[in-house]
């Protein structure tokens, strides 16, 4: 009998090409993955002789990412596609992870991303909104880098010491600092996509799929099948912090909340269904 794990037990590998992702999402995409399960394995690959990649040294020791040097044989190609592949099937063959966290935007790990869900591991994928979507669609889930917190060392380092700074100076630099963190705000609750119709109505459609007799659909379930759908679905996408949230917000749609059961009396649970003039208004007890 298969055994459920909790999200602690499950070990990941995450496998980054430097030469594709920015070190400014560092942070937020660390704290994104721990919400998946325990990154064991943690390797970033890329031609380290180059100065372009400077920003991630300075990450690498706080997060204890082993750095993999790749030279670039030819120049326009990027060299950490092969070494990225190779160790992922190295570490598939171990056995020694139930999971994979694939960050790059890069096309050519759709094949990997395949092969690794065809030998039973959960794949996960984190890129810039520019991935193309085969990739995207290779993945369990994918998450954008554009709605994880951005790390905030460039900000802070901008900052001269204020010790050695005049009164005038010190008023200036605090306005500065508050307009960027007012513009940081501003930045992390901007949509990526627009909550249309045709999104309105792929939701819709989804909590048809796994609604009951009464038209009721457990929103988990709910949250379940729409990645399993479209693995880059993500109510953050839409300026949303929970599905409850954004569901909320969709006139479509009704929310009931309701007691769990007598064992856990703070419990509640969240039920959805789409709005109908023919279907009679129930009463849970």
């Amino acid at each position: 009998m298969e055994k459920k794990q909790n999200q602690q037990d499950i070990r990941m590998a995450v496998l980054i090409d430097a030469d594709n992702i920015s070190h400014h999402y560092i942070k937020g995409m660390m704290e994104e993955i721990a919400r998946y399960g325990n990154p064991t394995i943690k390797r970033i690959y890329g031609d380290w002789t180059k100065p372009n990649l400077s920003g991630w040294k300075n990450h690498l020791l706080d997060y204890a990412i082993s750095p993999i040097q790749q030279f670039s044989y030819t120049t326009g190609k990027n060299a950490t596609d092969s070494a990225m592949t190779i160790d992922a099937m190295d570490i598939l063959f171990s056995e020694t992870v139930d999971a994979f966290c694939l960050v790059s935007s890069d096309s050519d790990f759709t094949k990997l991303a395949t092969r690794l869900r065809e030998s039973g591991k959960t794949v996960y994928g984190i890129g810039e909104e520019k991935t193309p979507n085969p990739f995207i669609a290779a993945c369990d889930r994918f998450i954008y880098l554009e709605i994880l917190d951005e790390d905030e060392d460039e900000s802070d380092n901008e900052l001269a010491d204020p010790e050695s700074s005049t009164g005038k100076d010190k008023v200036k630099r605090s306005s500065a600092s508050t307009k960027t963190g007012v513009a940081k705000t501003a930045k992390k609750k901007r949509a990526l996509q627009n909550l249309n119709r045709k999104t309105i109505s792929f939701i819709t459609q989804t909590i048809k799929d796994v609604e009951d007799e009464n038209g009721w659909a457990y929103l988990g379930e709910v949250g379940n099948l729409l990645v399993k759908k479209q693995p880059s679905f993500d109510p953050r996408n839409f300026g949303f912090n929970k599905l409850t949230n954004m569901l909320e917000s969709i006139d479509q749609v009704e929310l009931d909340i309701r007691d769990a059961t007598i064992g856990a009396p703070n419990s509640k649970h969240v039920y959805v269904r789409v709005k109908s003039l023919n279907k009679p208004k129930t009463t849970h007890f």
